[in-house]
């Protein structure tokens, strides 16, 4: 996995995805950072991980996915994937981390800010654990389901509008308890289903088990079937 992990993580900044994810959190979270903390003069860092929120979901997460996969069908080397000497389960968790810590990365500039506003009141810093965490969870969320439709195609587009969609329809889900409020079992279906819910808790610096282990079991469930389903390619 370590091997996985270390040329897929090196790969994302001999192409400019890497440099674009980055590029795009850093000047996102800066710019919200400069207009509520520095002119506005709040003390928190809430409205910076509120407004970058979307754009995170919508924008950075389908870009970070869209190659884990589809670029090596594109190129005609899955095939070396599929006959190394190593599992597939290790070829989709190295993948994972690599995602993963790209984004970790950019959310970390937060921090930066933080230290910043420490250096004249308490910042709030459950809250920024809280959401670091809620964030990491998740994105890590995302990269699983991204990963697994960059399994099924080779385009990089496609890969990345799906995923898209997708995180779209996560972030709409609440929507639909508004349009059949009437019908309790869709309600509670929502309810259960819903990311933003579950991912606000975290930002109030509130942790719960049950939310801890919904990001963690969605992304075991879509790492296990983008699992099964690169394992059928194999011996096909």
């Amino acid at each position: 996995m370590s091997a996985v992990f270390k040329k897929e993580f090196r790969s994302y900044f001999t192409s400019p995805i890497g440099y674009f994810v980055l590029a795009i959190m850093f000047c996102f979270a800066g710019l919200n950072f400069f207009l509520s903390n520095m002119v506005g003069g709040l003390t928190t860092l809430h409205y910076v991980y509120m407004n970058i929120y979307t754009i995170v979901m919508l924008l950075v997460l389908p870009v970070l996915t869209m190659r884990l996969f589809s670029d090596e069908k594109r190129q005609k080397t899955d095939q070396a994937l599929f006959t190394a000497p190593t599992s597939i389960t290790s070829v989709v968790l190295g993948k994972f981390f690599a995602a993963l810590l790209l984004f970790v990365l950019g959310l970390s500039i937060t921090l930066v800010y933080a230290v910043i506003i420490a250096t004249q009141v308490n910042p709030g810093w459950l809250v920024i654990f809280g959401n670091l965490l809620g964030f990491t969870l998740l994105g890590g969320t995302i990269i699983a389901i991204g990963m697994l439709i960059s399994c099924l195609t080779e385009s990089q587009f496609i890969a990345a509008l799906s995923t898209f969609g997708i995180s779209f329809l996560l972030v709409s889900l609440d929507s639909i308890t508004a349009a059949f409020g009437n019908a309790k079992w869709i309600t509670t279906i929502v309810s259960f289903l819903s990311v933003n819910v579950r991912f606000s808790n975290f930002t109030t610096g509130l942790i719960k088990y049950d939310d801890l282990i919904f990001f963690l079991s969605m992304q075991a469930m879509f790492m296990f079937i983008a699992i099964r389903v690169l394992d059928r390619k194999r011996w096909n």
